[in-house]
Parts: structure tokens; sequence; C-alpha cells
């Protein structure tokens, strides 16, 4: 924890915030972290499924081009409650990284800047808990980004969906000690036409986090037959491994 971070919640706790002091969106962002509560059970859980689009995967010199997001409520995915934006990135966009999403120098330009798109996203994650395929790189992208503008990382619990992927695959009775040794593709497009979800051509944030909710719910589902009942039993087995 951060001496920036512990300052925040010290003056959260004590009740002794005082207009100007922090950025109102770091402000925001703490107060709803507080309220997440782990010991909730997966149904009654709140969940934000995010993906997000970059110029490349090096951190220290790619950017975000864009974040799409959709939340849970339990396993119901909320198809009206959904966030995408277009972001100027900090870092020149590669040719192959605009194969990929399909986001052109010229349309991200005219797209504002995270600085002033992340506040609305920290918005709409609220107090819900994380959710991503790989989603240690989205966090690490938007906690350089947190880091810059407000001086500490999202506050909000991740889960990653191949984690779960993985812990699922060694409880299931068919998996069986000659799998044990092998590699095995657990990329979203692998994992969604294993589990028969269909897959848009399009290929952007929000049709990705889209596709990686409906992977959730499958997973939900399964977990309870292993008697994981709470979030802070689905925060265990689906952490994320950092890459920072």
């Amino acid at each position: 924890m951060t001496k920036l971070l512990t300052h925040y919640k010290n003056r959260l706790l004590r009740k002794k915030v005082e207009p100007g002091d922090f950025h109102p969106a770091a402000l925001k962002h703490l107060q709803a972290a507080e309220q997440i509560n782990l010991a909730v059970s997966l149904e009654d859980a709140r969940y934000i499924i995010f993906d997000t689009e970059l110029t490349g995967l090096n951190l220290k010199k790619d950017s975000i081009v864009s974040i799409g997001a959709v939340k849970m409520s339990g396993g119901k995915i909320d198809l009206m409650n959904t966030y995408y934006r277009v972001v100027e990135p900090t870092s020149l966009m590669s040719k192959k990284s605009v194969v990929i999403h399909g986001i052109t120098p010229s349309e991200a330009s005219e797209c504002p800047t995270l600085d002033v798109l992340l506040p609305e996203f920290l918005d709409f994650c609220g107090n819900g808990i994380l959710v991503g395929h790989f989603v240690a790189i989205d966090v690490a992208f938007v906690n350089k980004a947190m880091s810059a503008l407000f001086g500490l990382p999202l506050q909000n619990p991740a889960v990653d969906t191949q984690a779960l992927y993985r812990w699922i695959r060694e409880k299931e009775e068919r998996y069986c000690a000659f799998h044990a040794g092998l590699t095995e593709d657990v990329d979203l497009l692998t994992l969604s036409q294993r589990y028969e979800i269909p897959v848009s051509e399009a290929h952007n944030a929000l049709n990705d986090a889209f596709v990686t909710a409906q992977l959730f719910q499958r997973f939900l589902t399964m977990l309870r037959h292993f008697k994981i009942r709470t979030a802070e039993d689905l925060v265990k087995i689906g952490k994320p491994i950092s890459i920072e």
C-alpha cells in the first residue's frame, strides 16, 4: 500500500476530507471500493467485465486505445449497462495493433485522452469486482494511468477468467494425469469456441468484454459444483498473475 493511498484511507476513516484535498474521481473511487463486500454470495456479487485494446503489450512504451465493459449482477449480463470509449493513445499505434483492433490513428486522435475518460470509467466500475481474460494486462495499463493521474492503483479486486478455467480443469473428474503435463490454448477465442459462445467478426474491447461475460457465466455455474460460494472464494482462485 502506497503512502498516498494510506493517507487517502486514513482521512476517509476519520471523515476529515476537505474540498480540494483529493482528485474528486480518486476520492469517489476509494469510497466505492470501501463498499465492496467479498463475503456476499456469487449470486449477489456485482461484476464489471472489461477489456482494453492497446497500441502494444510493452507496459513502459505502449498505451490504451479503447476500453469496453459490461455489468453483471450474479450470473445475469446487463446488456443495457455497457461502457465503450475510444482513447487518444499517448504512444504511436503500430500497423500490427491497427489490424487487430481496427482503430486508426486518425480516428483515435479525435477522441478524448485517458485523463478525461478514466474518471468516467471508474464511475462505471463503482463497487464491482473486475473480471477479464488475462485481466492482469488490462489492469496494469489502467493502473499506469491511475498512478500518473491519482497516485494510486485500482482498488477493485480483479478476477481472471483464464485462471478460473485452469482451476476448473484441474478439478473436473475427466481431467486426468495425462493432460496435466500438456500445454493448452486458453486464449479467449479458443475458450469461446470450446464453450460454444458465438464470437463477432468485429474485434473491439466491448465485443471481447461481452464474450468474456458469457464465458464467466459458464464458469460461475460450474464453480457452484465445486463449492465456491462467495466472492471471496472467487477472488482467491481467479487471482491474476501480475505482469508488472
